[in-house]
C-alpha cells in the first residue's frame, strides 16, 4: 500500500510541474537545474514536451543535437549535460520556433 501511495504522490507532483510548464510560470531550465525528487525519475523528453509548443519532433531534434536520449531521466543527467541543455533551452526560447 505504501508503494501505491508513493506512486500517486509522484504522479500528482509531475502533473503539477507539467501544468506550471505549460502555463509558463516555470521554465524547463529551472526544473532541470534543480529538480524536485519526484521529477528526477521523469524522462527528459516528457519534461520538454510539457512546454507549450513543444511536440515529439521538436523535442527529438533538440535532444539529438545534444546527443541526449529522450528517455534519459532528469536525475541521471550529468552536470555537464544539464548545463548544455539549460544553455540551449535559454537560447532557443529567445528565438522563434522554426517552421518546416
Amino acid at each position: 500500500m505504501r508503494a501505491l501511495q508513493r506512486a500517486n504522490e509522484v504522479r500528482l507532483a509531475r502533473a503539477a510541474v507539467k501544468r506550471r510548464l505549460s502555463a509558463g510560470t516555470i521554465s524547463a531550465a529551472e526544473v532541470i537545474l534543480g529538480p524536485p525528487p519526484e521529477i528526477e525519475t521523469m524522462p527528459v523528453g516528457e519534461l520538454l514536451m510539457s512546454q507549450r509548443r513543444w511536440g515529439h519532433v521538436r523535442c527529438r531534434r533538440f535532444l539529438s543535437a545534444l546527443a541526449v536520449a529522450e528517455n534519459k531521466t532528469v536525475g541521471s543527467m550529468t552536470q555537464r549535460q544539464r548545463g548544455i541543455l539549460v544553455a540551449m533551452l535559454r537560447s532557443s526560447s529567445a528565438a522563434p520556433p522554426k517552421r518546416c
